[in-house]
């Protein structure tokens, strides 16, 4: 008799959602090497011309600002992400450790479509933040904000905060505290302790919450969409206008697969690039 009757049970769902995505991945592949017939949803014979098409400037300008918006984002999420997960690890009060985790975490709880509309409200020509700029005299004119990478970019931020936080402090609260009093103990004060003990240490964190906060933004639709307004395209926002706008999935397939692999291929030269910097951590 089995040790673990109930193995394959709990298996069984993790083994159907893998054929599911398997088998939508090949789905796309297919699609993807397939020939579009205008007036027709049914694609045509096999066909290269789909990869040739993205290489227009069009599809070019997409995949820039997708890159672009991926990493002002992560680079931004981390330099508001890692004081509030560091307070959060560090605050004595325990009251305000709870403060700080319930405030970065409550984007979670909500959808991607109201947090979209709340920074529409915010960020418009007459909203929250022009109108309180404009009323202390900061600025004589509304700042456009909308339908501009700078106004996607401090969406994208507050949607992948709550991740990133959580991951650096994570990482913060496995570095050994003795580890930075032997270092006040040597003379070092809290600046010069931070800086050649808990910030190296706490690399690896910063990597991988790094990698997380690019994946994350890589595949966000809503936000660019709405945000954006089309004048900000990203990979997602274009495959969702060339497959249900003009109806040509061939094409939007095979962008979905470019997209996926120039994934894949920017995460990796991320990782080899900062990978001396997560070494230097573990050490």
């Amino acid at each position: 008799m089995s040790k673990r009757p109930f193995l394959r049970w709990f298996a069984s769902p993790s083994i159907l959602i893998a054929f599911g995505i398997a088998a939508s991945f090949l789905a796309i592949v297919q699609y993807s090497f397939r020939a579009h017939i205008p007036g027709s949803l049914d694609p045509g014979g096999l066909t290269l011309d789909n990869f040739t098409t993205l290489l227009k400037a069009v599809y070019g300008q997409a995949f820039l600002n997708t890159v672009l918006l991926c990493l002002w984002t992560a680079l931004f999420t981390l330099l508001i992400g890692y004081p509030l997960a560091y307070a959060m690890i560090r605050a004595k009060s325990a009251r305000l450790r709870s403060a700080i985790l319930l405030i970065s975490l409550t984007p979670l709880f909500l959808g991607e479509i109201v947090r979209t509309y709340s920074w529409m409200i915010v960020l418009g020509n007459r909203g929250f933040l022009n109108s309180l700029l404009l009323q202390t005299g900061l600025i004589d004119r509304p700042l456009n904000l909308m339908f501009t990478m700078t106004g996607v970019v401090i969406a994208l931020v507050h949607f992948t905060l709550p991740i990133v936080v959580v991951m650096l402090a994570a990482a913060l609260s496995h570095i050994d505290r003795n580890l930075e009093r032997a270092a006040r103990s040597l003379g070092a004060g809290r600046i010069r302790s931070f800086l050649t003990v808990t910030l190296p240490l706490s690399v690896p964190g910063i990597v991988a919450a790094a990698s997380t906060a690019f994946a994350w933004t890589f595949s966000a639709f809503a936000t660019p969409q709405m945000i954006g307004g089309g004048q900000v395209q990203t990979i997602s926002t274009l495959v969702y206008q060339v497959g249900f706008a003009s109806f040509n999935f061939p094409l939007a397939a095979s962008l979905s697969l470019v997209g996926l692999l120039f994934t894949l291929a920017v995460l990796a030269l991320f990782n080899a690039g900062i990978g001396r910097l997560e070494r230097i951590g573990a050490h």
